[in-house]
């Protein structure tokens, strides 16, 4: 390490490399909001269903994030779990218009908070309620206590209501999840 890359990171000016897991259902809106927090012309025009996984990038103050946009249907969420060593948080996105599929999503969260390279960590999870603007859309309170939010004690967690087209409420969600990432890199 050279004298300016010391003097840098001693300041707090060397931006920081983080690599997120983004996972969810399918079409819940994952890759909508990975395009949405990328700028503007980086932005996708047509997002496609993920199939296994995609690599994006995108940045929130000093943090450079690398997430892995995993897909969401189910032959390919057992490869989820691969992922879950090297992650330093994780964006979990539901479909708070999708009721019939909320137990499936509380499944799938029960696995990842299971999995040994996940129970160990006290890794930031950051709940994205997506599709609010939908008639049927629940609340991200009532999202939370479907998926027993409250039972995370060992982990930081916050949820927001989300427009992934429009990006409504993503900055909230972004802003927490950056200042919990750097407070867990130190």
């Amino acid at each position: 390490m050279g004298l300016l890359d010391k003097l840098t990171s001693f300041l707090g000016l060397k931006k920081r490399e983080v690599k997120i897991l983004v996972v969810g259902l399918n079409n819940s809106g994952k890759s909508t909001i990975i395009n949405q927090l990328k700028p503007e012309e980086e932005r996708s025009s047509e997002i496609v269903p993920t199939v296994g996984l995609s690599v994006e990038k995108f940045k929130n103050q000093k943090v450079l994030f690398t997430a892995l946009d995993m897909s969401g249907q189910g032959r390919y969420r057992d490869l989820w779990e691969h992922y879950y060593k090297e992650c330093e948080g994780v964006m979990f996105v539901i479909d708070s218009s999708d009721r019939l599929r909320l137990a499936v999503a509380r499944e799938e969260l029960d696995l990842l908070l299971q999995h040994p390279d996940v129970a160990g960590k006290s890794i930031p999870l950051l709940f994205f309620a997506n599709k609010m603007d939908l008639r049927d859309a629940l609340s991200s309170v009532k999202v939370a206590a479907a998926l027993g939010l409250d039972r995370l004690q060992d982990k930081p967690w916050h949820i927001c209501s989300t427009n992934a087209v429009t990006g409504e409420g993503l900055q909230e969600g972004i802003q927490w999840f950056t200042q919990q990432i750097c407070e867990a890199v130190g």
